[in-house]
């Protein structure tokens, strides 16, 4: 293997001859990192992180244990449980013996390895999906993996980022490479401006319903147009986020001064010099004018309104005003069934038991001011259970800082620990089976927030809506015009 060091400042490599016409980003972030191309088969890939969380990593560190091997580069493995943390008590023993078993056993796993690792309670500790970026780890023109279907979310900085299996998580330990078949490459691009109340989880939740669980399989997605570039970068995360949720590989989007200004000063960010080299170079990380795609799709931001799902799988959803097809396939029935809705039915003024803020795609500090921006001078509906859960320390600590915290209790709400949460219930944050949660997270399939449990997935805005009307509310009657 080749050993030398990548540089994510150096110059990039121009696109394979032969190819036609000029690069899309992908292609030049992909060449840059090709240690060696299998004739007939797969890339032998460099990869610049690694992020390792409690749940997929065991079986890799067992691997390298029985194999006799240490970490290629250790430097570039981050661990950092988030599964299966409790977000209440968390200076308390983790009462279910799986999750503290898990817990510990990454922070055993980090430093028998001499890996990185950030754990419960540490200020560093949250979602890895959230530390990354906001610690500067995460940088553009990196490949970036993790054994988790949602490291695309680090494509939001110009990163190609995509999950993996436990195999390939030792692999990457063992070589930091990995062995990859190049997906297919296409262009999403949304143009116009969104509307009052429209957010970034809007426009995915759309793009998902629009193209299907499965429209994107087998492509990369690179995410361009007016909407994408008027984006703060936490609402890029959110898009990216949610890529793998129409089947996508990964998704990304080409660095610019909004991404520059989110990692400039961060811990790990290039300083000084260092930092005009990375610029320099990370203005070059964009696809050529000419460039072509296996695919490319258009949207208007006009058809885009608040966004909610009605079914099992995040591509069931609609705009918050419209009402849930007459009639669908077996599965259709089945997940109308499983949620106890009806054909044809508007969801506007549905019971509400539970609202969710949180996650790796809605768990940042923009999330939280979007959510206080409405319940501020509310009160929370009696008879509303709502986990509003930071994605990490740092989130808390900016909450705090910015006197949201004030804003939430007044209104009747808590603020929890960082952690998944009610993501996927693997820890205490379990729905109850037949209550419906309106959650800010990023899956709805049955029982994902706990067995029998009915999840609608929505914005902030929509879950702070709901929280305060104790119904499935159009965000648009409450938000003021800082939300157009």
């Amino acid at each position: 293997m080749n050993k030398k060091e990548l540089n994510v400042v150096s110059t990039p490599l121009s696109h394979r001859e032969g190819q036609g016409g000029g690069s899309t980003l992908f292609d030049k972030i992909w060449d840059r990192h090709i240690v060696q191309q299998v004739d007939d088969g797969p890339t032998q890939l460099y990869i610049e992180r690694l992020y390792c969380h409690e749940v997929t990593s065991p079986q890799a560190f067992d691997g390298m244990r029985a194999r006799g091997l240490k970490c290629f580069r250790p430097e570039k493995i981050i661990c950092m449980p988030d599964h299966n943390t409790p977000t209440h008590d968390q200076d308390c023993p983790i009462s279910d013996p799986v999750s503290k078993a898990q817990v510990d056993t990454l922070e055993c796993n980090a430093r028998e390895f001499g890996l990185t690792h950030y754990g419960m309670l540490s200020p560093d500790n949250g979602i890895i999906h959230v530390v990354g970026p906001e610690k500067g780890l995460s940088l553009p023109g990196m490949t970036i993996v993790c054994g988790d279907s949602h490291t695309s979310t680090h494509g939001a900085l110009g990163a190609v980022a995509f999950g993996i299996g436990t195999t390939e998580v030792e692999q990457v330990m063992a070589s930091q490479c990995i062995l990859q078949q190049k997906p297919k490459s296409m262009r999403i691009s949304i143009n116009g401006r969104l509307g009052r109340g429209v957010t970034a989880k809007d426009v995915a939740l759309f793009l998902i319903a629009r193209l299907t669980t499965g429209g994107a399989t087998g492509y990369f997605v690179e995410y361009a147009g007016d909407v994408v570039r008027q984006m703060s970068m936490e609402g890029r995360l959110t898009l990216c986020n949610l890529s793998i949720e129409m089947g996508a590989r990964g998704g990304f989007i080409a660095p610019d001064e909004t991404t520059f200004d989110y990692i400039k000063g961060r811990q790990f960010a290039p300083k000084g010099d260092d930092w005009d080299k990375a610029v320099a170079y990370w203005k070059t990380l964009k696809s050529d004018d000419d460039a072509v795609f296996d695919r490319d799709l258009n949207f208007d931001a006009a058809d885009i309104e608040p966004r909610i799902t009605y079914g099992t799988n995040p591509g069931m959803g609609m705009g918050i005003t419209g009402n849930i097809p007459a009639e669908g396939d077996a599965s259709f029935e089945k997940a109308l069934f499983y949620m106890h809705f009806q054909p044809g039915q508007s969801l506007l003024g549905t019971k509400v038991d539970y609202v969710f803020l949180g996650a790796c795609t809605n768990g940042r500090i923009e999330d939280f001011r979007a959510f206080a921006s409405v319940v501020r001078g509310r009160r929370k509906a009696e008879g509303v259970t709502a986990w509003l859960v930071p994605g990490s320390w740092a989130v808390d600590r900016q909450i705090r800082a910015e006197g949201l915290d004030s804003v939430l209790q007044a209104a009747g709400f808590q603020i929890r620990q960082p952690g998944c949460s009610a993501c996927l219930a693997m820890n205490d944050d379990k729905v109850p089976a037949g209550c419906l949660c309106v959650s800010t997270s990023n899956r709805n399939f049955e029982g994902r927030q706990g067995p029998g449990s009915r999840t609608v997935l929505a914005s902030p805005l929509t879950a702070a809506a709901a929280a305060v009307t104790g119904v499935i509310t159009d965000p648009r009657t409450l938000v003021d015009d800082t939300h157009k």
